[in-house]
Protein backbone atom coordinates (compact mmCIF):
# COMPACT_ATOMS: atom_id res chain seq x y z
CA UNK A 1 0.00 0.00 0.00
CA UNK A 2 1.43 3.36 -1.02
CA UNK A 3 1.94 5.87 1.80
CA UNK A 4 0.82 8.71 -0.50
CA UNK A 5 -2.77 7.57 -1.00
CA UNK A 6 -5.65 6.86 1.29
CA UNK A 7 -6.16 3.23 2.24
CA UNK A 8 -9.15 1.70 0.46
CA UNK A 9 -11.42 -0.13 2.92
CA UNK A 10 -14.60 -2.10 2.28
CA UNK A 11 -17.24 -2.25 5.02
CA UNK A 12 -19.38 -5.35 4.64
CA UNK A 13 -21.84 -4.23 7.31
CA UNK A 14 -25.57 -3.76 6.82
CA UNK A 15 -27.18 -0.42 7.63
CA UNK A 16 -30.68 -1.76 8.32
CA UNK A 17 -30.49 -1.96 12.13
CA UNK A 18 -29.34 0.27 14.97
CA UNK A 19 -26.58 -2.08 16.15
CA UNK A 20 -24.85 -2.17 12.76
CA UNK A 21 -25.21 1.59 12.36
CA UNK A 22 -23.58 1.99 15.78
CA UNK A 23 -20.61 -0.07 14.57
CA UNK A 24 -20.34 2.19 11.52
CA UNK A 25 -20.48 5.26 13.78
CA UNK A 26 -17.51 3.90 15.72
CA UNK A 27 -15.52 3.34 12.51
CA UNK A 28 -16.32 6.90 11.45
CA UNK A 29 -15.20 8.25 14.83
CA UNK A 30 -11.85 6.44 14.57
CA UNK A 31 -11.26 7.90 11.10
CA UNK A 32 -11.97 11.43 12.30
CA UNK A 33 -9.43 11.04 15.07
CA UNK A 34 -6.70 9.30 13.04
CA UNK A 35 -6.74 8.98 9.24
CA UNK A 36 -9.35 9.15 6.52
CA UNK A 37 -9.93 6.06 4.44
CA UNK A 38 -11.45 5.69 1.02
CA UNK A 39 -14.48 3.71 2.17
CA UNK A 40 -16.79 1.50 0.15
CA UNK A 41 -20.05 0.74 1.94
CA UNK A 42 -22.39 -1.17 -0.38
CA UNK A 43 -26.06 -1.78 0.29
CA UNK A 44 -26.53 -5.31 1.56
CA UNK A 45 -28.73 -7.29 3.89
CA UNK A 46 -27.58 -9.12 6.97
CA UNK A 47 -26.37 -12.59 5.97
CA UNK A 48 -26.39 -11.66 2.25
CA UNK A 49 -24.24 -13.70 -0.16
CA UNK A 50 -20.79 -12.39 -1.13
CA UNK A 51 -21.11 -9.30 -3.35
CA UNK A 52 -20.21 -9.85 -6.97
CA UNK A 53 -17.95 -6.80 -7.13
CA UNK A 54 -15.61 -8.15 -4.44
CA UNK A 55 -13.71 -10.44 -6.82
CA UNK A 56 -12.60 -7.39 -8.85
CA UNK A 57 -12.08 -5.05 -5.89
CA UNK A 58 -8.51 -3.87 -5.42
CA UNK A 59 -8.52 -2.63 -1.83
CA UNK A 60 -6.39 -2.65 1.28
CA UNK A 61 -8.61 -3.99 4.05
CA UNK A 62 -12.07 -5.13 5.12
CA UNK A 63 -14.24 -4.80 8.21
CA UNK A 64 -17.12 -7.26 7.95
CA UNK A 65 -19.89 -8.97 9.86
CA UNK A 66 -18.97 -12.50 8.84
CA UNK A 67 -22.21 -14.41 9.35
CA UNK A 68 -22.19 -16.99 6.55
CA UNK A 69 -19.69 -19.61 5.44
CA UNK A 70 -19.81 -18.15 1.92
CA UNK A 71 -18.65 -14.72 3.12
CA UNK A 72 -15.98 -16.33 5.30
CA UNK A 73 -14.65 -18.33 2.34
CA UNK A 74 -14.41 -15.28 0.10
CA UNK A 75 -12.68 -13.16 2.74
CA UNK A 76 -10.26 -15.95 3.66
CA UNK A 77 -8.97 -15.89 0.08
CA UNK A 78 -9.06 -12.12 -0.39
CA UNK A 79 -5.40 -11.56 0.38
CA UNK A 80 -6.06 -8.39 2.42
CA UNK A 81 -6.34 -7.75 6.17
CA UNK A 82 -9.80 -8.50 7.57
CA UNK A 83 -11.36 -7.67 10.93
CA UNK A 84 -14.59 -9.45 11.87
CA UNK A 85 -17.31 -7.70 13.90
CA UNK A 86 -19.62 -10.69 14.16
CA UNK A 87 -19.91 -13.09 17.09
CA UNK A 88 -20.17 -16.05 14.72
CA UNK A 89 -16.38 -16.57 14.55
CA UNK A 90 -16.67 -18.13 11.11
CA UNK A 91 -13.31 -16.71 10.05
CA UNK A 92 -10.87 -18.15 12.64
CA UNK A 93 -7.80 -16.56 11.06
CA UNK A 94 -9.10 -13.01 11.48
CA UNK A 95 -9.14 -10.91 14.65
CA UNK A 96 -12.63 -10.20 15.91
CA UNK A 97 -14.33 -7.50 17.97
CA UNK A 98 -17.67 -8.56 19.38
CA UNK A 99 -20.19 -8.07 22.16
CA UNK A 100 -19.44 -9.51 25.59
CA UNK A 101 -22.52 -11.72 25.69
CA UNK A 102 -22.18 -12.98 29.28
CA UNK A 103 -21.85 -9.34 30.40
CA UNK A 104 -25.01 -8.45 28.46
CA UNK A 105 -26.87 -11.29 30.18
CA UNK A 106 -25.55 -10.07 33.54
CA UNK A 107 -26.82 -6.53 32.88
CA UNK A 108 -30.21 -7.95 31.87
CA UNK A 109 -30.51 -10.20 34.91
CA UNK A 110 -29.47 -7.43 37.30
CA UNK A 111 -32.02 -5.08 35.74
CA UNK A 112 -34.87 -7.56 36.20
CA UNK A 113 -33.73 -8.92 39.57
CA UNK A 114 -33.43 -5.46 41.09
CA UNK A 115 -37.10 -4.98 40.28
CA UNK A 116 -37.89 -7.86 42.58
CA UNK A 117 -38.62 -10.63 40.09
CA UNK A 118 -38.05 -14.17 41.34
CA UNK A 119 -39.16 -15.98 38.19
CA UNK A 120 -37.45 -15.50 34.84
CA UNK A 121 -37.62 -16.40 31.17
CA UNK A 122 -35.23 -16.17 28.24
CA UNK A 123 -36.43 -15.97 24.63
CA UNK A 124 -33.64 -16.62 22.14
CA UNK A 125 -32.72 -17.57 18.59
CA UNK A 126 -30.55 -20.70 18.29
CA UNK A 127 -29.20 -19.65 14.89
CA UNK A 128 -26.83 -17.25 16.61
CA UNK A 129 -23.99 -18.11 18.97
CA UNK A 130 -24.37 -14.77 20.75
CA UNK A 131 -27.99 -15.64 21.61
CA UNK A 132 -26.98 -19.01 23.02
CA UNK A 133 -24.22 -17.41 25.10
CA UNK A 134 -26.65 -14.85 26.50
CA UNK A 135 -29.12 -17.64 27.30
CA UNK A 136 -26.58 -19.81 29.07
CA UNK A 137 -25.34 -17.00 31.30
CA UNK A 138 -28.84 -15.68 32.06
CA UNK A 139 -30.08 -19.14 33.06
CA UNK A 140 -26.93 -19.67 35.13
CA UNK A 141 -27.43 -16.39 37.01
CA UNK A 142 -31.03 -17.27 37.83
CA UNK A 143 -29.93 -20.68 39.14
CA UNK A 144 -27.18 -19.10 41.25
CA UNK A 145 -29.78 -16.79 42.81
CA UNK A 146 -32.08 -19.75 43.50
CA UNK A 147 -34.78 -18.69 41.01
CA UNK A 148 -36.41 -20.66 38.16
CA UNK A 149 -35.75 -19.64 34.56
CA UNK A 150 -37.52 -21.11 31.54
CA UNK A 151 -35.71 -20.74 28.21
CA UNK A 152 -37.47 -20.65 24.86
CA UNK A 153 -35.45 -20.95 21.64
CA UNK A 154 -37.44 -20.29 18.50
CA UNK A 155 -36.80 -22.77 15.72
CA UNK A 156 -35.08 -21.67 12.57
CA UNK A 157 -37.80 -20.91 10.05
CA UNK A 158 -37.95 -23.59 7.40
CA UNK A 159 -36.52 -26.29 9.62
CA UNK A 160 -38.77 -29.18 10.54
CA UNK A 161 -41.45 -27.64 8.27
CA UNK A 162 -42.32 -25.09 10.94
CA UNK A 163 -43.99 -21.91 9.73
CA UNK A 164 -44.05 -18.61 11.61
CA UNK A 165 -47.64 -19.41 12.55
CA UNK A 166 -46.39 -22.57 14.28
CA UNK A 167 -43.56 -20.66 15.94
CA UNK A 168 -45.95 -18.01 17.21
CA UNK A 169 -48.19 -20.72 18.66
CA UNK A 170 -45.22 -22.23 20.51
CA UNK A 171 -44.17 -18.83 21.77
CA UNK A 172 -47.71 -18.10 22.93
CA UNK A 173 -47.84 -21.40 24.84
CA UNK A 174 -44.48 -20.66 26.48
CA UNK A 175 -45.49 -17.15 27.56
CA UNK A 176 -48.87 -18.31 28.85
CA UNK A 177 -47.25 -20.99 31.03
CA UNK A 178 -44.61 -18.75 32.63
CA UNK A 179 -45.04 -18.43 36.42
CA UNK A 180 -46.03 -14.84 37.12
CA UNK A 181 -44.83 -12.26 37.80
CA UNK A 182 -41.86 -12.99 35.56
CA UNK A 183 -38.99 -11.03 34.09
CA UNK A 184 -38.26 -12.04 30.49
CA UNK A 185 -35.03 -11.25 28.66
CA UNK A 186 -35.21 -11.56 24.87
CA UNK A 187 -31.99 -12.01 22.92
CA UNK A 188 -32.55 -8.82 20.92
CA UNK A 189 -35.20 -6.17 20.40
CA UNK A 190 -37.04 -7.87 17.52
CA UNK A 191 -37.55 -11.01 19.61
CA UNK A 192 -38.68 -8.87 22.53
CA UNK A 193 -41.22 -7.16 20.27
CA UNK A 194 -42.62 -10.58 19.39
CA UNK A 195 -42.96 -11.44 23.08
CA UNK A 196 -44.82 -8.17 23.69
CA UNK A 197 -47.19 -8.93 20.81
CA UNK A 198 -47.96 -12.34 22.31
CA UNK A 199 -48.53 -10.81 25.75
CA UNK A 200 -51.00 -8.36 24.25
CA UNK A 201 -52.84 -11.19 22.47
CA UNK A 202 -53.07 -13.13 25.75
CA UNK A 203 -54.21 -10.03 27.66
CA UNK A 204 -51.17 -10.28 29.95
CA UNK A 205 -50.32 -7.01 31.70
CA UNK A 206 -46.86 -5.68 30.86
CA UNK A 207 -44.86 -5.01 33.00
CA UNK A 208 -46.99 -5.94 36.02
CA UNK A 209 -47.40 -9.65 35.15
CA UNK A 210 -44.53 -10.06 32.69
CA UNK A 211 -41.74 -7.53 32.25
CA UNK A 212 -39.94 -7.73 28.89
CA UNK A 213 -36.36 -6.62 28.21
CA UNK A 214 -34.61 -6.60 24.82
CA UNK A 215 -31.05 -5.89 23.69
CA UNK A 216 -29.44 -3.46 21.20
CA UNK A 217 -31.59 -0.46 22.21
CA UNK A 218 -32.89 0.18 18.69
CA UNK A 219 -34.70 3.40 19.64
CA UNK A 220 -37.12 3.36 16.71
CA UNK A 221 -38.17 -0.23 17.38
CA UNK A 222 -38.27 0.23 21.17
CA UNK A 223 -40.50 3.30 20.92
CA UNK A 224 -42.83 1.66 18.39
CA UNK A 225 -43.65 -1.29 20.64
CA UNK A 226 -46.60 -1.23 23.01
CA UNK A 227 -45.62 -0.59 25.74
CA UNK A 228 -42.24 0.99 24.87
CA UNK A 229 -39.47 -1.58 25.25
CA UNK A 230 -36.63 -1.48 27.77
CA UNK A 231 -33.36 -2.66 26.26
CA UNK A 232 -29.73 -3.44 27.10
CA UNK A 233 -27.49 -0.84 25.47
CA UNK A 234 -24.74 -2.68 23.59
CA UNK A 235 -21.66 -0.54 22.95
CA UNK A 236 -21.70 -0.94 19.17
CA UNK A 237 -19.84 2.34 18.65
CA UNK A 238 -16.88 1.07 20.64
CA UNK A 239 -16.90 -2.18 18.69
CA UNK A 240 -16.59 -0.21 15.45
CA UNK A 241 -13.88 2.02 16.90
CA UNK A 242 -11.79 -0.93 18.12
CA UNK A 243 -12.24 -2.75 14.81
CA UNK A 244 -11.03 0.29 12.85
CA UNK A 245 -7.98 0.64 15.10
CA UNK A 246 -7.21 -3.06 14.67
CA UNK A 247 -7.54 -2.91 10.87
CA UNK A 248 -5.24 0.12 10.70
CA UNK A 249 -2.59 -1.83 12.59
CA UNK A 250 -2.94 -4.80 10.25
CA UNK A 251 -2.77 -2.62 7.13
CA UNK A 252 0.40 -1.03 8.51
CA UNK A 253 2.00 -4.49 8.64
CA UNK A 254 1.71 -5.02 12.37
CA UNK A 255 1.05 -8.55 13.58
CA UNK A 256 -2.40 -8.72 15.18
CA UNK A 257 -3.34 -12.04 16.79
CA UNK A 258 -6.58 -13.68 15.62
CA UNK A 259 -8.21 -13.31 19.01
CA UNK A 260 -11.55 -11.86 20.02
CA UNK A 261 -11.88 -8.54 21.80
CA UNK A 262 -15.06 -8.45 23.88
CA UNK A 263 -16.93 -5.20 24.51
CA UNK A 264 -19.41 -5.01 27.37
CA UNK A 265 -22.72 -3.12 27.44
CA UNK A 266 -23.17 0.52 28.46
CA UNK A 267 -26.20 -0.20 30.64
CA UNK A 268 -29.96 -0.56 30.28
CA UNK A 269 -32.39 1.99 28.85
CA UNK A 270 -35.48 1.66 31.02
CA UNK A 271 -38.82 2.15 29.34
CA UNK A 272 -42.34 1.09 30.27
CA UNK A 273 -41.95 -2.64 29.53
CA UNK A 274 -39.88 -3.15 32.72
CA UNK A 275 -40.81 -0.04 34.70
CA UNK A 276 -42.27 -1.87 37.67
CA UNK A 277 -41.37 -3.36 41.02
CA UNK A 278 -42.34 -6.98 41.67
CA UNK A 279 -42.02 -6.45 45.43
CA UNK A 280 -44.99 -7.41 47.58
CA UNK A 281 -43.88 -5.20 50.50
CA UNK A 282 -45.41 -1.77 49.63
CA UNK A 283 -43.08 0.16 51.93
CA UNK A 284 -39.94 -1.35 50.43
CA UNK A 285 -41.35 -0.85 46.93
CA UNK A 286 -41.99 2.82 47.70
CA UNK A 287 -38.48 3.25 49.09
CA UNK A 288 -36.87 1.59 46.08
CA UNK A 289 -38.91 3.70 43.69
CA UNK A 290 -37.86 6.88 45.53
CA UNK A 291 -34.19 5.86 45.41
CA UNK A 292 -34.25 5.14 41.69
CA UNK A 293 -35.99 8.40 40.92
CA UNK A 294 -33.86 10.59 43.21
CA UNK A 295 -30.48 8.88 43.75
CA UNK A 296 -28.70 11.25 41.37
CA UNK A 297 -29.79 14.27 43.45
CA UNK A 298 -27.58 13.32 46.39
CA UNK A 299 -30.19 11.77 48.71
CA UNK A 300 -29.27 9.70 51.76
CA UNK A 301 -31.05 7.11 53.90
CA UNK A 302 -32.66 9.82 56.06
CA UNK A 303 -34.38 11.16 52.94
CA UNK A 304 -35.65 7.68 52.13
CA UNK A 305 -37.05 7.23 55.66
CA UNK A 306 -39.19 10.33 55.21
CA UNK A 307 -41.10 8.51 52.43
CA UNK A 308 -42.06 5.38 54.41
CA UNK A 309 -43.57 4.81 57.90
CA UNK A 310 -40.69 2.63 59.09
CA UNK A 311 -37.73 2.93 61.41
CA UNK A 312 -34.27 2.72 59.89
CA UNK A 313 -33.65 -0.71 61.40
CA UNK A 314 -36.93 -2.17 60.11
CA UNK A 315 -36.40 -0.72 56.63
CA UNK A 316 -32.86 -2.07 56.48
CA UNK A 317 -34.00 -5.52 57.64
CA UNK A 318 -36.75 -5.66 55.00
CA UNK A 319 -34.40 -4.37 52.30
CA UNK A 320 -31.83 -7.00 53.17
CA UNK A 321 -34.45 -9.75 53.19
CA UNK A 322 -36.02 -8.82 49.84
CA UNK A 323 -33.14 -7.34 47.84
CA UNK A 324 -30.00 -8.63 49.56
CA UNK A 325 -28.64 -5.12 50.20
CA UNK A 326 -29.27 -2.10 52.43
CA UNK A 327 -30.92 1.20 51.40
CA UNK A 328 -27.49 2.87 51.53
CA UNK A 329 -26.05 0.21 49.20
CA UNK A 330 -29.00 0.65 46.83
CA UNK A 331 -28.42 4.41 46.64
CA UNK A 332 -24.72 3.85 45.89
CA UNK A 333 -25.50 1.17 43.32
CA UNK A 334 -28.00 3.32 41.43
CA UNK A 335 -25.69 6.34 41.44
CA UNK A 336 -22.69 4.36 40.21
CA UNK A 337 -24.75 2.73 37.47
CA UNK A 338 -25.70 6.21 36.28
CA UNK A 339 -22.04 7.28 36.38
CA UNK A 340 -21.04 4.29 34.24
CA UNK A 341 -23.70 5.08 31.64
CA UNK A 342 -22.55 8.69 31.41
CA UNK A 343 -18.87 7.72 31.20
CA UNK A 344 -19.42 5.28 28.34
CA UNK A 345 -22.32 6.97 26.58
CA UNK A 346 -21.25 10.64 26.66
CA UNK A 347 -18.18 12.86 26.45
CA UNK A 348 -19.16 14.86 29.54
CA UNK A 349 -16.27 15.96 31.81
CA UNK A 350 -15.86 14.04 35.07
CA UNK A 351 -16.83 17.15 37.07
CA UNK A 352 -20.11 17.46 35.16
CA UNK A 353 -20.87 13.75 35.68
CA UNK A 354 -20.21 14.20 39.40
CA UNK A 355 -22.68 17.08 39.50
CA UNK A 356 -25.34 15.15 37.58
CA UNK A 357 -25.11 12.08 39.82
CA UNK A 358 -25.09 13.74 43.23
CA UNK A 359 -21.40 13.30 44.10
CA UNK A 360 -20.72 17.02 44.30
CA UNK A 361 -17.12 17.00 43.11
CA UNK A 362 -14.90 15.15 40.68
CA UNK A 363 -12.54 14.21 43.51
CA UNK A 364 -15.31 12.62 45.59
CA UNK A 365 -16.67 10.77 42.57
CA UNK A 366 -13.21 9.51 41.59
CA UNK A 367 -12.51 8.19 45.09
CA UNK A 368 -15.89 6.46 45.42
CA UNK A 369 -15.69 5.06 41.90
CA UNK A 370 -12.19 3.66 42.34
CA UNK A 371 -13.16 2.07 45.68
CA UNK A 372 -16.22 0.36 44.14
CA UNK A 373 -15.07 -0.48 40.62
CA UNK A 374 -11.31 -0.79 41.08
CA UNK A 375 -10.27 1.75 38.45
CA UNK A 376 -10.58 5.49 37.99
CA UNK A 377 -13.49 7.00 36.02
CA UNK A 378 -11.08 7.97 33.22
CA UNK A 379 -9.68 4.44 32.97
CA UNK A 380 -13.21 3.04 32.94
CA UNK A 381 -14.18 5.42 30.12
CA UNK A 382 -11.15 4.29 28.13
CA UNK A 383 -11.23 0.54 28.75
CA UNK A 384 -14.68 -0.31 30.09
CA UNK A 385 -15.46 -2.64 32.99
CA UNK A 386 -12.26 -4.24 34.41
CA UNK A 387 -11.96 -8.01 34.25
CA UNK A 388 -12.40 -9.94 37.48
Amino acid sequence: MSSTRRPSVALLIETSNAYARGVLDGITQWQREHEAWSVYLPEQERGAPPPGWFAEWDGDGVIARVETDAIAQVLAGAGVPVVDVSAGRLLPGAPCVETDNPAIAEAAFEHLAERGFQSFGYCGDPRFRWSNERRDRFVELAAEAGFPCRAFDTSVLGEADRSWTEERRRLRDWVRDLPRPAGVFACYDIRAQQVLDVCRGLDIAVPEEIAVLGADNDRLLCDLTSPPLSSVICDARRIGYEAAAMLARKMAGEAVPPDAVFVGPVGVETRQSTDTLAIEDPDVAAAVRFIRERAATGINVKDVLRTVPLSRRVLEDRFQSLLGRTPHEEIARVRLARVKRLLLGTDLPIAEIAYRTGFGSAAYLSAAFRKSVGVSPRAFRKDGEPAD
